[in-house]
């Protein structure tokens, strides 16, 4: 069945409506991702004590990132495969729910521990809007606006960043003002509701299901994206995957406790007076590489359109690297470059979260593809995790020296500048049904 006919049997409105869901859900999404990275030094003060040694604190902040990675990685699996078997949307409004009655559920925790466990159940949902949200709209829209609705998907969890940014930036987070924010991470509950009960499920699944034969409907998605002649495929989505994950989690998101910390010092003046830290700062750096990341992952599914999949991904690498490494090696957060390079950080190095939902749905026919994109994409997040953890470790030998953790973690970059040219060059392009 070709592409043209399988969109022709949505209605215009139901096409936007698909990419609104799906837009709002990763953007939400990209709220949540956010959250911790905001209000973790003042929520964990407060839950530890305020004298608890700033290594202990950076240790609890690499252990909460670790519990969103793991989380949202088991849930890719998990909604990708439900996206396979029980359809897209549902999916998709179920991850939604999960992800926002989770975090609503933090607000009520007053243990460390249990917030760390709280945390991991509410990233399922994280991990499993992806997937959903990539094939939704990548089936429901015809391959000639496929490299921009890319760009735009890629761009939304970014433009939850900068959202949050700019609420903590207005409402500062403070050691004795940081709940509320789970209150407005949670209010995304209702675009879940709203996306069971409105948005269509998507005919390209639909037509999928009722064509195969008695076996291909029995059988696992999950089983057939782990083995021949698929495996292949999911090895390097994979692969492909982990780089700007890893790079996000482990690298670019030091540059905002880097910050607060970097403000902590600066506020205790010499002589002994001890002054207020500017609580915008951590907000003011997060919606700077936020915002240079909204413009790089829209460009992303262009930029891979126009130079191919594998020289586009090798550019990106190329360029990250460079940031990356300038930032740590050369700036300080009190730097008057600092904000300028960290929006280039983020506008080069989140390219690829535009190219990545262009290409992974590439790789996989439609019965299996929720499954394949959710698996590639998420299980880079358990590789993530354990350089998050080992990142951790390196900041106590590097005695809560972040700019030495930041310029090693980097490294990730330059791996993906050699992985790429595993990619078949005739890799890209349609659908496979």
């Amino acid at each position: 069945m070709s592409d043209t006919s399988q969109v022709q049997s949505l209605t215009r409105t139901q096409r936007y409506g698909v990419l609104g869901a799906a837009f709002l859900a990763w953007m939400f999404a990209g709220m949540e991702i956010s959250l911790f990275v905001l209000i973790h030094r003042q929520m964990t003060l407060e839950l530890l004590g305020t004298s608890t040694p700033e290594k202990d604190v950076t240790r609890w902040f690499t252990w909460f990132q670790a519990a969103f990675l793991f989380g949202a990685a088991v849930g890719g699996w998990l909604f990708g495969f439900l996206g396979d078997r029980i359809g897209r949307t549902r999916s998709l409004g179920a991850g939604v729910l999960c992800y926002s009655l989770g975090t609503l559920a933090c607000y009520f925790v007053n243990d460390v521990g249990t917030m760390l466990v709280v945390r991991f159940v509410a990233c399922l949902g994280v991990g499993g809007v992806w997937p959903n949200a990539v094939a939704l709209v990548a089936e429901a829209w015809p391959n000639a606006s496929r490299p921009f609705l890319a760009g735009l998907l890629g761009a939304a969890a970014n433009v939850g960043f900068v959202l949050l940014g700019a609420i903590g930036y207005a409402f500062p987070i403070e050691q004795e003002s940081w709940r509320w924010a789970f209150l407005v991470a949670a209010s995304p509950c209702i675009i879940g509701v709203l996306i069971l009960l409105c948005v269509p499920e998507s005919p390209r699944w639909l037509a999928s299901r009722a064509q195969a034969n008695e076996a291909q409907a029995s059988a696992s998605p999950l089983r057939a994206v782990l083995t021949p002649p698929l495996l292949s495929r999911t090895v390097l989505g994979v692969m492909l995957g982990a780089i700007p994950v890893v790079g996000s989690a482990a690298n670019a998101n030091w540059v905002v406790p880097w910050t607060d910390h970097a403000q902590q010092q600066k506020a205790l003046a010499s002589g002994g007076e001890v002054k207020k830290p500017d609580a915008r700062s951590k907000a003011k750096t997060q919606m700077t590489r936020s915002g240079g990341a909204v413009f790089g992952s829209l460009l992303g599914g262009v930029v891979a359109s126009v130079l191919g999949r594998r020289l586009s991904y090798f550019f990106i690498s190329l360029g990250t690297l460079a940031v990356s490494t300038y930032i740590f090696s050369q700036l300080d957060p009190l730097h008057p470059q600092f904000q300028i390079f960290t929006f280039v950080l983020g506008f080069v190095g989140i390219t690829y979260f535009g190219w990545l939902p262009l290409f992974l749905p590439e790789l996989f026919p439609t019965r299996v593809r929720s499954t394949g994109t959710g698996i590639s994409f998420n299980t880079g997040r358990v590789v993530a995790a354990i350089v998050v953890l080992s990142a951790g470790f390196l900041l106590d030998q590097f005695s809560g020296n972040y700019s030495q953790v930041g310029l090693w973690s980097g490294m990730i970059y330059g791996v993906g500048m050699l992985i790429i040219w595993f990619v078949p060059r005739a890799t890209g392009g349609k659908l496979e049904d």
